[in-house]
């Protein structure tokens, strides 16, 4: 065993100073301020798109359902641990998305293991979004079915590969919104040539989610896409709507299969009650309170016009995340350091998280955030001159200007969440 932790040692010294991740514990609620070793920071790092995390109404549901059911749900959702709370946020999620059933898991990593692992398995074939999550290529590796990749948001790609499908069963798999990138891949076109190949599409929409959609329901319902064209919606809490866990939604057929067959589900702790009921609080704040996401996309927009005029080479985004290429890792470190020493918490995301030389600041924008303070994140931005940086950057890693349309470079990587 010492010569196991000898070795595990020596590849941890040999991390150089850029590729090391570290945590750092905030103090207090999520918002557009953050505190952080007793300092008061401006928080461009939050997937809280909404603010509702620390919503009044979100809290007490919490409140109640604790005094209520307790702190643990006490089993997996087979033994003991299916509550009303969670019949009722199913309910509720199944109208907000118009599928006939849901299912709610503990996170979004188990939700695309559970789907990915309950639909395929040896022989079959999964044609994945190079940019796909970690947790989609994990699912299908797992699966033992075999994985293929077309590239970034290419649906001629994906047709190519789907040529290979004949005769097997075959999942097609895609972000809504990619987590790194902000860009929304043509799903009208994906999905239609899934339906004419007679292939499941599955959409992991954890970003559209309480974003997009006239109601909030997410990129699908954003672009029109209903459970005939996209058969597999797969969703999170734990970004617009401020909570923790996430859901599968789709024809009966398809929940009941995962009841029955879905590891993730039959073996796992089900997610307590009281993160379930604040989801409920959550959902219905969504529906009654429009103007948060007015206001969110109000400020996208306001952010996309004040960067253009800085001549800033952002990644081609219309939602909450907005990627600025740097180029290098150490580059990336240095002006996420720069911007927390201004009083900002911009993540630096560089390998393995993106392809090595494709680092970038994503900055991630709220609901809660005032004009003023994307000035100020801006104003630091100008005079740390990542103008000059981030352009030369962009030419070798794909990116453009914030009014170009094409999307970025494809590559291949798996990244967490």
């Amino acid at each position: 065993m010492s010569g196991f932790l000898e070795r595990l040692e020596t590849r941890l010294a040999s991390l150089p100073p850029e590729a090391r991740r570290l945590r750092r514990p905030l103090e207090g609620a999520q918002g557009a301020w953050a505190w952080q070793d007793g300092r008061r920071l401006l928080n461009f790092s939050s997937n809280d798109y909404l603010g509702l995390a620390s919503h009044p109404a979100v809290v007490g549901a919490a409140a109640r359902a604790l005094r209520q059911y307790g702190v643990g749900s006490g089993g997996s959702q087979l033994v003991c641990g299916y509550s009303r709370a969670q019949q009722a946020l199913e309910e509720q999620l199944a109208e907000l998305t118009g599928r006939e059933r849901c299912l709610v898991f503990s996170s979004g990593y188990l939700a695309n293991l559970a789907v990915v692992g309950a639909l395929l398995g040896p022989g079959a074939l999964a044609c994945a979004d190079r940019l796909s999550h970690a947790s989609l290529v994990d699912a299908i590796l797992l699966s033992r079915a075999r994985l293929s990749r077309y590239r970034h948001a290419d649906p001629e790609s994906l047709r190519r590969k789907l040529a290979a499908a004949a005769g097997r069963d075959c999942l097609a798999v895609t972000e809504g919104v990619f987590s790194m990138e902000g860009d929304v891949p043509p799903l009208r076109e994906i999905a239609r040539l899934c339906r004419r190949r007679g292939v499941a599409l599955m959409v992991d929409d954890a970003h559209g989610i309480g974003v997009l959609g006239a109601t909030g329901a997410g990129t699908l319902q954003d672009l029109g896409l209903g459970q005939e064209q996209v058969p597999v919606l797969v969703g999170t809490f734990g970004k617009a709507l401020g909570c923790a866990g996430a859901f599968v939604a789709g024809a009966a057929g398809l929940v009941e299969t995962l009841v029955q067959r879905a590891r993730p589900l039959i073996y796992t702790t089900a997610l307590p009650p009281a993160l379930m009921q604040a989801a409920g609080a959550a959902l219905l704040l969504l529906r009654r309170e429009g103007w948060r996401r007015r206001r969110l996309h109000e400020r996208i927009q306001y952010f996309l016009l004040c960067a253009r005029q800085l001549g800033l080479p952002l990644l081609p985004s219309r939602t909450p995340i907005q990627p600025l290429p740097v180029g290098a890792s150490r580059e990336a470190v240095r002006l996420s350091r720069a911007l927390l020493e201004n009083g900002m918490l911009v993540p630096a995301v560089r390998a393995p998280t993106v392809p090595r030389g494709e680092a970038r600041l994503r900055i991630s924008l709220t609901a809660c955030h005032e004009r003023g303070h994307i000035d100020a994140l801006l104003e630091s931005l100008g005079k740390l001159c990542v103008r000059g940086s981030a352009q030369e950057a962009a030419g070798a890693s794909g990116g453009t200007s914030v009014s170009a349309s094409a999307p970025p470079a494809a590559s291949s990587r798996e990244r967490p969440s």
